[in-house]
């Protein structure tokens, strides 16, 4: 079984530690289980994991302030464990930085199928094959997954990435909501198209210096990319 990369999780139930360190080491995945919100931030210092994993429920610091904290000191992908049918709690998660959210009781299987998804889409991407997309005040750097705006670094989680990417590639197409889950979230959601909102909105909010919106929406169907003239 080849190595995958390592995983954080962060839960104050040990049978969920368990049940995800079982099927994420079955994949090829080393899971850090730690049962203590406290103990999140040097383990994960420690660790330098690929994916974290947090429940927002725990006995002494909340899985959301631990996700604002993680989102201060690096742009890893971080998946947020929730209650079922806790939609508060998951766009906040969302608009924390969470790239992802799984709602309790979740399938292992699924879990997994997302670490692997958010992981994947955090690998540099071949420079040969995929040029540096140019805009106005906007560049955006697909190999090293690095965006410029106004000559300023943008510090971008990897859904949010992503998602700037996908609809930069197709500049004035309109996406509808499920398109773009489905394109940048990249397997079968069980999550509602609320989580696209919250990306947008961040994205919108890290690139409010630029002169002008490059994302917009069209009501009653999505949003596009729409720069005003393509740099040659």
């Amino acid at each position: 079984m080849p190595y995958l990369g390592k995983v954080l999780v962060v839960d104050d139930d040990q049978n969920v530690l368990e049940l995800i360190k079982l099927y994420g080491e079955r994949e090829g995945y080393n899971i850090i289980g730690i049962n203590n919100g406290s103990l999140a931030l040097a383990a994960f210092d420690r660790e330098n994991p690929d994916v974290v994993i947090l429940d927002i429920m725990l006995p002494d610091i909340d899985g959301l302030t631990l996700c604002r904290k993680l989102r201060s000191i690096q742009m890893v992908p971080i998946i947020m464990l929730t209650a079922k049918g806790e939609e508060a709690d998951r766009v906040l998660g969302l608009e924390m930085g969470a790239d992802d959210y799984v709602s309790k009781p979740f399938s292992p299987r699924e879990l997994v199928a997302r670490i692997k998804a958010v992981h994947r889409r955090t690998q540099p991407i071949d420079a040969v094959k995929y040029n540096k997309l140019k805009y106005p005040g906007l560049e955006i750097q697909a190999d090293i997954r690095r965006v410029i705006a106004d000559n300023l670094l943008v510090e971008l989680t990897p859904k949010e990435f992503d998602l700037l990417y996908h609809m930069a590639q197709n500049p004035r197409r309109v996406f509808t909501r499920d398109e773009l889950l489905t394109a940048v979230w990249g397997y079968d959601y069980y999550g509602d198209q609320r989580t696209v909102d919250v990306h947008i909105r961040r994205l919108r909010e890290k690139l409010k210096c630029l002169s002008c919106e490059y994302i917009t929406t069209v009501w009653g169907v999505g949003y596009q990319f729409t720069p005003p003239s393509k740099e040659e």
